[in-house]
C-alpha cells in the first residue's frame, strides 16, 4: 500500500535535462509559453471583474487560471505525480468555474 501511495503521489515522471532527449527542449518551451497564456486568461478575467464586478467568484476563476499557469511552469522542469494531480482538480475547478460564470453571470459570452 506504501508503495502504491508513493507512485500515486511521489512518482517523478520526468525531469528537465537539456542534453537528455529530443522532446525535453520542445517540452520545456512549450510549458513556459503555455503559462504565460494561461496568465493571459487571468489577466482577461480580472479586467473583466474590474469592468462589471458581477460576482467574487470571478477573482476565484482567475486564481483558478494563475496557479494552473504556475503549474506549467513548474511542469517545464519537473513533473511529479502530485502535479498532475493537482493540475486535475485545477482543470476542472476552472471548467466548473467558466461554466457556472457564463451561465449565471454573462449568458451572453461565449469565450471566458
Amino acid at each position: 500500500m506504501r508503495g502504491l501511495i508513493d507512485f500515486l503521489w511521489l512518482h517523478t515522471w520526468w525531469t528537465y535535462d537539456p542534453g537528455s532527449d529530443w522532446y525535453a527542449q520542445p517540452y520545456h518551451w512549450i510549458n513556459l509559453v503555455e503559462g504565460c497564456f494561461w496568465f493571459g486568461f487571468t489577466s482577461a478575467v480580472l479586467i473583466r471583474y474590474a469592468k462589471h464586478r458581477h460576482t467574487p467568484l470571478e477573482l476565484l476563476y482567475a486564481l483558478a487560471f494563475f496557479t494552473f499557469g504556475l503549474s506549467d511552469f513548474r511542469k517545464a522542469y519537473v513533473v511529479h505525480s502530485w502535479l498532475i494531480l493537482l493540475k486535475g482538480v485545477n482543470l476542472a475547478a476552472i471548467i466548473y468555474l467558466r461554466w457556472y460564470l457564463i451561465k449565471h453571470h454573462y449568458p451572453q459570452s461565449k469565450t471566458f
